[in-house]
């Protein structure tokens, strides 16, 4: 099952020993030893922290934001209903919104692009190296329950996940050595002997932390609807499995007043609704059926929009800017197919897209095209390689096609958007699948040596989609390609990218601005072929696996974004997906109960820190529009 990025975890249930010793006094902000040892009360990948020990709240919140309310949006997911409440294994799809009711050892800042701070930890120590780090946990930390989070849950969180959980956790521990309790309250963690450890004190400081005594009862690997325990600010208040899921405030939550939490979590309770399809899940919402809505369809953005709430001005539309990479979505060929072995096929399916035609007739103009990995950003690869992009790839030339050389990075070609069949595409297309011995035989039809037809087969689980697919397979069957589309229901969806069942699918990743072990999971060999994996292309190149690991070593912020932009070239000549396309904002629909902060975080959507408005609230029941 596809997990979203943000859930990196661990897991393994091997018995560590528990070491006590003295502890020693909290230092007032970052200090270090004459060995360079450093106590700090956050930690980014490079070292520079905006926020100072000691700071009152992010500078995005409103400290004193009332609280109250509830916050609905749609529930998604991979079968657009739930089945099970653990987000940490394979088996079952999980409820929206699990990640409510657990808090990590450190919480990200939206305005850094690679800080955390305290949370359950008040403090970190690490060498200059980063090969450890000791976690100092708050005394005062508590799971909901009321017993005390402990080093040693901290412990059983990182080995259980690492040895049991789904694929992305086991990816993300894979360079964890051992965890170890020094006391009830600290817990020492130490990396493989070579591992890049740039950031993993920052990655495995934003797990969720699991209480041991919980799962002294119930086992881990189950799939189960039973509520789960955690530490976080709330917990499930009610289930009803497949349609619905509510959290609200744990009123005895240990850590309201923490700087990190300050202005933040002001609803009393979240409720995810879950629908079987698009059109009964918009028509929900047209009628308060839930108030929230990330509108992701450009159709319905540019022609739905008109119902009499949004005319009475009770429903308000806004597009939030997103500072992110715009995302990775793409329809992704499965390499592990035999006709996609030869890169000029795939290259030759990819030209066929007409973006610019699509965009004028099916998205309303409203989208641009997407060449990169990390579409509008700085780490995108632009132009001929040079200095020090150059010299990273130099090394790997004689593995490396030579237009990556003399050639700028792959980018789609431009098409004419008064039709969806570019004749002159259709020419060069064609070119590249002759000299991949694809050639037409007396009946149009593409076939190769052996006489097998060049077929492709796409798979979703979206009707919806079938507007887009469907004049993109038109193109291909003019190339000679038998082309069908297959549109599945969620739970056979769910199976057959579990088991890459599938020529070609459709996936958007939201890659990070300070990319590091997630990218194993994503382009690393060693995931091509386990199941679950989201690695949906199977790659499996030993120049990306080497320049994935220079990526994840880079020492400091200039490295690092030379060698992604490297890597994003060297990707695009692989010609592993067909790019769609992106708008590098979130187009956002409400019902005008909300207030919110003048400042949005750059690097998030930034609803978590608005807050519920009693008196809009009241002006629309008055008005009969809510209930």
């Amino acid at each position: 099952m596809i997990r979203p990025l943000a859930a990196l975890a661990l897991t393994a249930a091997l018995a560590l020993p528990l070491a006590l010793h003295a502890q020693t006094a909290l230092p007032a902000g970052p200090a270090s030893t004459a060995e360079g040892v450093v106590t700090s009360h956050g930690i980014s990948t490079f070292g520079d922290l905006k926020y100072p020990a000691g700071f009152a709240h992010f500078d995005y919140v409103v400290p004193d934001a009332p609280k109250g309310g509830t916050m609905s949006f749609r529930g998604t997911g991979a079968s657009r209903t739930f089945d099970s409440l653990n987000m940490f294994i394979l088996a079952g799809e999980p409820a929206q919104g699990m990640e409510l009711i657990y808090d990590s050892l450190l919480a990200p800042s939206f305005d850094e692009p690679d800080a955390a701070y305290g949370l359950l930890a008040e403090s970190v120590t690490f060498p200059p190296d980063r090969s450890w780090a000791v976690f100092r946990l708050r005394p005062e930390a508590r799971f909901a329950d009321g017993s005390p989070v402990t080093a040693a849950d901290v412990v059983f969180t990182f080995l259980t996940l690492q040895q049991k959980g789904a694929p992305l956790y086991r990816m993300a521990l894979r360079d964890l050595a051992s965890a170890e309790a020094l006391s009830p309250t600290e817990v020492r963690i130490a990396f493989a002997e070579g591992a890049p450890t740039r950031d993993l004190i920052g990655q495995l400081g934003q797990l969720p932390i699991l209480p041991a005594h919980f799962y002294d009862a119930v086992p881990f690997e189950r799939s189960s609807l039973e509520p789960p325990l955690g530490s976080g600010p709330y917990v499930v208040s009610k289930v009803e499995p497949g349609k619905a899921i509510a959290y609200c405030r744990n009123p005895a939550y240990w850590a309201a007043d923490l700087p990190v939490n300050v202005g933040k979590d002001n609803f009393d309770c979240y409720r995810y609704e879950y629908y079987a399809d698009e059109t009964g899940a918009f028509e929900a919402f047209k009628s308060g059926g839930y108030i929230f809505q990330e509108e992701f369809s450009s159709a319905i953005w540019a022609t739905a929009y008109d119902f009499p709430a949004v005319a009475r001005g009770w429903v308000k539309r806004d597009e939030l800017p997103d500072a992110r990479p715009s995302g990775a979505q793409g329809f992704w060929f499965n390499l592990r197919r035999p006709q996609f072995a030869d890169p000029r096929v795939r290259e030759a399916i990819a030209m066929m897209f007409n973006f610019e035609w699509a965009n004028e007739t099916l998205f309303y103009g409203l989208y641009q095209r997407t060449d990169s990995f990390w579409e509008n950003t700085a780490l995108q690869a632009e132009g001929l390689p040079e200095g020090a992009e150059l010299a990273v790839l130099e090394k790997y030339r004689d593995r490396l096609p030579e237009t990556v050389f003399t050639e700028p990075a792959v980018s789609p070609p431009v098409h004419d958007a008064a039709r969806n069949l570019d004749r002159r595409t259709l020419r060069a297309a064609g070119r590249l699948l002759d000299e991949a011995g694809w050639t037409v035989d007396d009946r149009g039809q593409r076939r190769d040596a052996s006489g097998q037809a060049l077929r492709v087969e796409f798979v979703s689980d979206s009707p919806v989609f079938e507007r887009i697919v469907l004049p993109y397979l038109a193109n291909l069957q003019q190339l000679g390609i038998e082309a069908v589309n297959t549109t599945v229901d969620a739970a056979q969806m769910q199976q057959r990218l579990e088991d890459f069942d599938y020529d070609i699918t459709s996936t958007r990743f939201v890659l990070s601005l300070s990319p590091s072990i997630e990218l194993r999971s994503l382009f690393g060999s060693e995931e091509a072929d386990a199941k679950g994996s989201y690695n949906l292309s199977g790659l499996n190149d030993p120049v990306v696996d080497a320049l994935i690991e220079e990526v994840i070593a880079a020492p400091d912020r200039d490295a690092l974004d030379v060698r992604v932009r490297a890597l994003d070239r060297v990707l695009r000549a692989r010609h592993i997906w067909v790019p769609n396309w992106y708008s590098g904002k979130h187009r956002i629909a409400y019902w005008d109960v909300f207030g919110r902060p003048e400042t949005k975080p750059p690097y998030d959507r930034g609803v978590e820190f608005w807050w519920w408005d009693q008196a809009r609230y009241e002006a629309l029941r008055s008005a009969g529009a809510l209930r």
